[in-house]
């Protein structure tokens, strides 16, 4: 039975190429993504280790827990620690580390890097004169106000050298700073393709934090001494509000912050490739299936002279084994490929990733090859039960009876129950808010199961909506129509192959059309400013109060209000304070009060949302009991509860009231009205206002919706790349399902040309099933995709209120002409290689 097995595979290798690819792709997608992950995990990590080379033990601000007298951050390190630290026994020396945002322009005026990754920090010379963390390639250290250091790779990307100015900007002014040195650094920031700027400390700790403050004092041991030891001495000295961690523990929590954050993208491209592969079980199933049915009188002979169920069942089993391991090394091969593009891609979008080579872990190739081969044998196994179930005396006839209608009658049970609670779920889920996602995950999985097992019921009245079209093409129209319901199970099969990428892509795009319209929406009911003003990078990067007050000098200017967000515990929770211009802030938001209005604002009245006020019972003279930034305790009177949105929530406050709190005075936003309105010609008066900082944001209203469904827009385009994967699968089912068909009907399609069809006749005739096929997928994809895109969007629209249903009529109508393509090109070769079967040949097939 084994040597028949290999018999087999060898003597079908037309007939199992199809199944070899589609289990390839799926493979070269799972063993491409670990390889990219492990890749640029193991690229960083190795660049965040070097990062730490001169350091032992490294001391840094550490907020408690329990620490309720205290909302805001904890304090810096402080000059006195830096000394007692350098100080204490096994300790060689110690160095004051100062970090922030710096943007810098290159010569055009641009901005270097991609916003978040621009940083700024300090050079701290040792008794050498020296920073052991920098070495300085060109000129020299700054030592100065007014000077700068360059990495290496900012230098070359912006076309500096020392001696040249630069422009550049910490929290909003824009400063023109003399570049003296050019210095390399293992900095993994860096590495990836951020800037660094090296100011003097005293020039660093005042543009970036207070004067004689540190973010992180780094300790280097003595020789001789641990680093376990030295973290003992320096224990003793660190304050509450501190913490001291050896080097070693630090790598080792960075290394896992790093493998945290690329599991999620690892999840991500995991799930696409499973797709990938579920679809590819839809073609394994049916090629086994076909060659099952076309070896029916061979199996059948070989029960008859002996064989038993068992080794008839193996045999199909050995073959698939074969076939999924050839997969599986091929798809591994190619999966190293992808893992170096997809790497390659990431360096292009600007997204740099640190030097590296490509890593192949053991883990990845036995994934490879047991996803492969387990894939393979488990969608063979049920076709390997069939043919053992043949009786010999089937070997008797020409063609083993086809499946019984009574087996039809049970999946079409079984499918109405799976769909139909399927679908309960969802709605359930649809309707439970941020609590229904498990609810309607599960209920999503087991609708498109049913769909999937319904399928065979479902194509007969959709594919004889398309009779009247098939009609126009004459007696090849209504041959494809038959062929197309003769087999309803493999046509189902087939279909559902390109439905689930079909379902995956209609929904997407359903949510993010979606989504642009919440977004819209949300900004023009939001905002009534004209521009709001922030900088550049994420994460919201302080503003320096200076741009508002420049601003607010332009005659062109008619209202402003800068925006401060100040953390505090407000009623015993964790919270923050908005701080805002009492005066001009009604005439720049778009609010609605259920009691009160803006006219409350000020002193020690607030405003509330809604949300807020539901949740403590809060009313229009409430009173609330606050502790600021600063520790200092007060208390707030309700002034006013309006109806949040994402542009503005929250506790609302007077900016006289929470600035005298803030341990450093900035602004996260500032909004603004002027005369005319948003026009270029504003747009451009502020830029020059504000020097033409690189650093600076400057948006109106469509502006500041464009950058955040940009994000959707991006997830989106790499999900329809990311989804090609499995409609490619879809294709090779489809011309695998039909160049099956074609050879199971040699003997009717040589009777047909006997009786007058022509070559053209019977080319159409095949593609025309596979273009009815194909559209059947498609139009149950786009169904379950609008539907599963009303559903997700229910549980969006609890969190974005403006979120508004948007069914994109013309993309829907693009991927239904995609899903007829995709019909058209696999019919190419089984409608060619149907046309030339020699009639006489087929007739006297067996």
């Amino acid at each position: 039975m084994l040597r028949t097995a290999l018999r087999n595979v060898l003597a079908h290798k037309a007939r199992l190429l199809m199944t070899v690819l589609a289990v390839m792709l799926g493979v070269a997608f799972v063993a491409g993504t670990l390889v990219f992950t492990n890749t640029i995990s193991d690229a960083y990590q190795k660049s965040s280790q070097k990062g730490f080379q001169g350091v032992d033990v490294a001391i840094t601000p550490d907020k408690k827990d329990d620490d309720s007298a205290n909302p805001g951050d904890p304090p810096r390190l402080s000059q006195q620690l830096l000394d007692q630290a350098s100080k204490v026994p096994g300790a060689d020396s110690a160095y004051g580390v100062v970090q922030g945002y710096s943007a810098l322009a290159d010569k055009k005026g641009d901005l270097i890097g991609s916003g978040f990754s621009n940083r700024g920090g300090n050079y701290y010379p040792g008794a050498d004169g020296k920073d052991a963390r920098y070495t300085m390639t060109e000129g020299r250290a700054p030592k100065a106000t007014g000077e700068v250091a360059l990495d290496s790779k900012t230098a070359e990307r912006g076309h500096y050298k020392a001696g040249d100015s630069i422009r550049v900007s910490v929290n909003g002014p824009v400063r023109t700073e003399k570049v003296v040195g050019v210095f390399t650094t293992d900095d993994g920031n860096v590495a990836a393709g951020g800037t660094l700027a090296l100011y003097d400390t005293a020039t660093a700790q005042r543009l970036m934090g207070k004067p004689g403050q540190f973010d992180e004092i780094d300790v280097k041991a003595a020789a001789g001494t641990s680093q376990a030891t030295l973290k003992s001495s320096i224990d003793k000295v660190v304050p509450e509000q501190a913490k001291a961690d050896t080097a070693e523990k630090l790598a080792k929590d960075q290394a896992k912050a790093i493998e945290d954050g690329m599991s999620s993208l690892q999840t991500a491209l995991l799930v696409f490739a499973g797709i990938a592969l579920f679809v590819g079980i839809f073609i394994i199933v049916n090629t086994f299936s076909m060659l099952v049915a076309q070896r029916t009188r061979e199996l059948a002979l070989m029960r008859a002279v002996g064989a038993t169920r068992r080794q008839v069942t193996r045999s199909v089993l050995i073959e698939a084994t074969v076939v999924g391991a050839i997969a599986a090394v091929v798809g591994l091969i190619a999966g190293v490929g992808i893992g170096a593009a997809l790497r390659s891609v990431l360096n292009s979008t600007g997204a740099k990733v640190p030097d590296g080579p490509l890593v192949v872990a053991p883990t990845t190739v036995l994934v490879s090859v047991l996803v492969g081969v387990v894939v393979t044998v488990l969608s063979a196994w049920l076709p390997g039960r069939r043919a053992a179930k043949i009786p010999p005396v089937a070997a008797m006839n020409s063609v083993h009876a086809a499946p019984s209608t009574r087996g039809l009658v049970v999946r079409n049970t079984i499918g109405a129950i799976l769909a139909a609670g399927g679908t309960a779920l969802v709605v359930a889920g649809a309707g439970m808010g941020s609590d229904g996602q498990g609810p309607m995950s599960f209920g999503a999985v087991v609708l498109v199961i049913g769909v999937f097992v319904l399928t065979p019921l479902l194509s007969r009245p959709l594919i004889a909506a398309a009779s009247p079209v098939l009609r126009i093409f004459g007696m090849p129209g209504k041959l494809a129509r038959q062929n197309a319901v003769r087999n309803p199970r493999r046509t189902a099969a087939t279909a559902s192959a390109l439905m689930v990428g079909l379902t995956l892509i209609t929904g997407m795009t359903v949510i993010a059309g979606s989504m642009q319209k919440g977004i819209d929406k949300m900004a023009a009911d939001g905002l009534k400013s004209d521009y709001v003003v922030s900088m550049g990078g994420t994460g919201g990067m302080p503003l320096s109060p200076e741009v508002s007050k420049t601003l607010a000098k332009l005659p062109d200017v008619t209202s402003i209000s800068a925006l401060r967000s100040s953390p505090a515990r407000v009623a015993g929770d964790s919270d923050s304070l908005t701080g805002v211009d009492p005066k001009a802030i009604k005439d720049l938001v778009n609010v609605d009060f259920t009691e009160g209005s803006f006219a409350a604002l000020g002193g020690t009245k607030a405003l509330v949302d809604d949300k807020v006020a539901d949740e403590h019972d809060w009313k229009v003279g409430s009173t609330i009991p606050v502790t600021y930034e600063d520790g200092r305790s007060g208390k707030l009177t309700v002034g006013g509860v309006f109806e949040g949105n994402q542009m503005i929530r929250g506790v609302m406050v007077d900016n006289a009231t929470v600035t005298p709190h803030m341990a450093t005075v900035a602004d996260f936003q500032v909004m603004l009205k002027t005369k005319g309105g948003a026009t270029e010609n504003n747009k451009d008066l502020l830029k020059k206002t504000l020097g033409e900082n690189p650093a600076i944001k400057i948006q109106n209203k469509q502006d500041t919706s464009d950058e955040i469904a940009s994000a959707f827009t991006l997830m989106l385009n790499m999900l329809y790349g990311l989804l090609a994967m499995a409609v490619i699968v879809a294709v090779l089912g489809v011309i695998n399902t039909l160049a099956m068909s074609v050879f199971e009907r040699s003997k009717e399609i040589g009777m047909l040309r006997a009786i007058g069809l022509d070559r053209g006749g019977v080319k159409r005739m095949v593609r025309l099933e596979s273009l009815v096929i194909s559209l059947f997928g498609g139009v149950l994809g786009l169904g379950l995709g609008v539907f599963f895109g009303w559903a997700v969007g229910e549980l969006i629209a609890t969190e974005l209120p403006s979120y508004e249903l948007v069914l994109p009529w013309p993309r829907m109508g693009l991927f239904l002409l995609m899903a007829a393509f995709v019909g058209a090109i696999a019919a190419l070769w089984p409608a060619r290689r149907a046309s030339k079967l020699n009639m006489l040949a087929a007739i006297k097939a067996e």
